[in-house]
Parts: C-alpha cells; sequence; structure tokens
C-alpha cells in the first residue's frame, strides 16, 4: 500500500481507510476510486482489482472539497487586480485550505477594472497546485450607498444599460451577480440575469420586503452575506416594514450566505440562520478580502478605503464596518460545528453540495458519489486540511 509521498499523483489510484462524507452520513469502510480526474467508484477496495494503487489516509475524513462562491483574495492579493500573479496567489492559498473550487469574486471598482479580470478568466487555465476557479461573482457596483460597507462608493451605483451591457459580454464566465434590488432597473437586470442562466443575488441592499417580493417574481434566488449590508425592519409610525433581512430569512424561494468566521455574526445570529433555511439553503462563504493570511495589524486598501487586520478580521481603518474575513472555509467548519452546534455533516454539506446547487455544479462538484469531479478534501481528528484534492491532483499535503 503506498504512501503519499511515494504516490505522488498517479492518473488512476483509489483513496483507502478513511471515514468518508457521504450526501447525508459518515461512513467507514468505504474506498474512493479516482480515475482520469473523476470519482469511478465508490465501495469496497477488492471490487476495484488487486493492480490498483491505495492510498491509505490513515483513518482521517475524506470530504468533498470545499467550493467557496464568494471571497475576494488572500495574502495581499485579490481577483479584482486581474492579473496571473493574483489569481494564482489566491488559488494556492484557497488549496492549503481545503477549497477546490472558488468564484473569483470581484468588488465594486472602476469597469474596465472588473472586466480586465474577467477577460484574464476566460483564457484562465488554471494553476497546477491550486483551486479551480468555476466562475466569477459580481459583487457589485450595483448597491445602494447608504448600505455600502466596505464596497468603494465612488463606484456605486443604479444599474445603468451601458455598463450592464458591457459586464454581459462575459456572461458565459460569470455565475453569481449581487446588487440592490430596490434600485431603478435593478427588476429588469434580475429578469435580464435569469434568461443568462446567471444567478441574480441580493446584497448591499434598503430593500423592503415587498421590493424582495418582486424581484423574486423576476428572478432573483440569493442573497449574500446575512446581517452585512442588509436592511431590517423599520417602523413607519405603527407599521411595521420588514427589510432585506427579514425576507433573506423568510422567504423559501432564496438560499442565503452567512460568513462563519465567528467574527461577522455572533453565534446566535449563524444559529438562526440555520434554523430558519436550512443546509440546504444556506451556505457558508468566506468573504476573504486581501487581508487573509495577513498578519495582525497588517493594513491593506480595498480600492480608495484603507483597511486593516484587527481581532481575527478585516475592518475599515475607522472601526465602521467590517472590510471582508480573512478567515478561509476549512476554519470556519471548527466555528459551524462547535459554537453554532450544526452536525458535521451537515456543517460540510453547507460548504460543499449547497454552494455547488445555488451555482447549478451539483451534479460534479461538492459531493461523493460516482461520476462526480474527484475534488477532495481530507480533514484530520481536529479538522485540519491535512490533503487537498483538485481533479484527482494531490495539489496540497500537511507536512
Amino acid at each position: 500500500m503506498a504512501t503519499l509521498e511515494q504516490s505522488g499523483s498517479p492518473a488512476r489510484y483509489a483513496i483507502v481507510n478513511g471515514r468518508v462524507v457521504l450526501a447525508d452520513r459518515l461512513v467507514d469502510g468505504v474506498s474512493l476510486l479516482v480515475e482520469e480526474g473523476r470519482i469511478a467508484g465508490v465501495g469496497d477496495t477488492d471490487a476495484f482489482g488487486s493492480e490498483v494503487l491505495q492510498i491509505d489516509v490513515e483513518g482521517r475524513l475524506v470530504a468533498p472539497g470545499f467550493v467557496d462562491i464568494h471571497t475576494h483574495g488572500a495574502l495581499g492579493h485579490e481577483f479584482n487586480e486581474g492579473t496571473p500573479e493574483a489569481f494564482s496567489t489566491i488559488l494556492r492559498e484557497q488549496a492549503v485550505h481545503g477549497v477546490t473550487s472558488v468564484l473569483a469574486t470581484t468588488s465594486s471598482s472602476p469597469l474596465h477594472d472588473t472586466t480586465r479580470c474577467l477577460e484574464l478568466l476566460w483564457g484562465w487555465s488554471g494553476v497546477p497546485d491550486g483551486a479551480q476557479i468555476v466562475g466569477a461573482h459580481l459583487e457589485g457596483p450595483f448597491f445602494n450607498t447608504r448600505q455600502g460597507g466596505a464596497q468603494d462608493p465612488q463606484w456605486l451605483s443604479a444599474p445603468d444599460s451601458a455598463a450592464v451591457d458591457e459586464l454581459l459580454q462575459y456572461a458565459d464566465v460569470i455565475r453569481i451577480m449581487s446588487l440592490a434590488p430596490e434600485l431603478p432597473g435593478a427588476r429588469a437586470l434580475v429578469r435580464r440575469l435569469s434568461a443568462l442562466g446567471i444567478v441574480p443575488a441580493a446584497g448591499h441592499s434598503e430593500a423592503r420586503d415587498q421590493d424582495i417580493l418582486l424581484a423574486v417574481g423576476s428572478g432573483l434566488r440569493h442573497v449574500i452575506h446575512l446581517w452585512s449590508g442588509q436592511s431590517t425592519t423599520v417602523r413607519n409610525g405603527p407599521w411595521r416594514q420588514p427589510g432585506l433581512l427579514e425576507a433573506s430569512l423568510a422567504f423559501d424561494s432564496l438560499t442565503a450566505e452567512i460568513i462563519a468566521d465567528g467574527r461577522h455574526l455572533p453565534a446566535t445570529l449563524m444559529r438562526m440562520a440555520y434554523k430558519c433555511k436550512g443546509a440546504d439553503r444556506l451556505c457558508i462563504v468566506s468573504d476573504a478580502t486581501r487581508g487573509a493570511g495577513l498578519a495582525e495589524g497588517a493594513h491593506f486598501r480595498l480600492g480608495s478605503l484603507e483597511c486593516e487586520v484587527r481581532d481575527g478580521v478585516a475592518m475599515l481603518i475607522d472601526r465602521t464596518a467590517f472590510a471582508g474575513s480573512t478567515t478561509l472555509l476549512d476554519r470556519m467548519l471548527s466555528v459551524v460545528t462547535r459554537d453554532v452546534g450544526v452536525p458535521l455533516v451537515e456543517a460540510i454539506k453547507m460548504m460543499t453540495r449547497t454552494p455547488a446547487a445555488i451555482i447549478g455544479l451539483d451534479d460534479r462538484k461538492g459531493l461523493i458519489r460516482e461520476g462526480a469531479d474527484a475534488d477532495l478534501v481530507v480533514l484530520d481528528s481536529t479538522l485540519n486540511v491535512w490533503a487537498t484534492v483538485v481533479m484527482g491532483r494531490w495539489v496540497y499535503r500537511a507536512s
């Protein structure tokens, strides 16, 4: 039986002696046959043939690779830069943390910066030791300035037809576009995105629940980072008017995200989101920015906004808002299971199968079954990443 060091990344092999996370349960005594980047079999090792190379993971947890559909950057870089160096640095760091698939997420910036990123993504062939980019998530610029948070306010606007047309030239690589549904022209954009197969998502918004109902009727499907950049209940005289937050939790047709770094949201709010949405409609995202992987006190910029890493999170320098997280998904798994009390299999689903389903890739990403892509993470008993496998390639292993 081969060790990982001896085997490298062969084209055909079996992962044996692991505790395997399937869709609804954790099972022992099941082996995975990997062939040409796909899972070719799930079952008894003997059924795969004696000639198959066996890689022993020594009782560790074998789960689908993590899927992050909202992540901006790491190690001082962000996707907005639109350079191979930035992409490669971010994707390698994601792989170290068990992430196998990402949406390259942009933030509000000059239009040419966003299109430069999309242009690179069009021809991106990947990095051999990093996570795979499966599309783009455009977070902005069509947001409400009153809920801007760390989005650079000088680039926020209502949907402009010329800007929309320019962005949607890249529709084939865009999987999510986030916007404020109450803005003029937003519902028309939601309809257009839906027709193109792009997920319209609500965020950084002052919408009332009636705005959300109208947007849902036009095709709105998803809501980004609950409690962050969201309107909530207000009173108009004696009348209470729910906002985006309450609509996000109440409407079954909407999927949603939480940033589970233990900083953006206390455990009680994360538990509320889990109880309202369930593991099938709530996913975990990092919303990591340049500060991920940087030391405490490090300074960086998001557009014209100065930020720093402080108390385990990124903040604007004036402390008025968070500026994304500094935590990637593997560390969030511990927070959700330990502090929120989500069962392990459900927590893993929220960062694998559920985000893959939101962007329409759950036929091959975020699950362990025959025919799926061989995207896997191997975790030790303390949920630290021991190895990451992308399309059958062992791209990271702990020393």
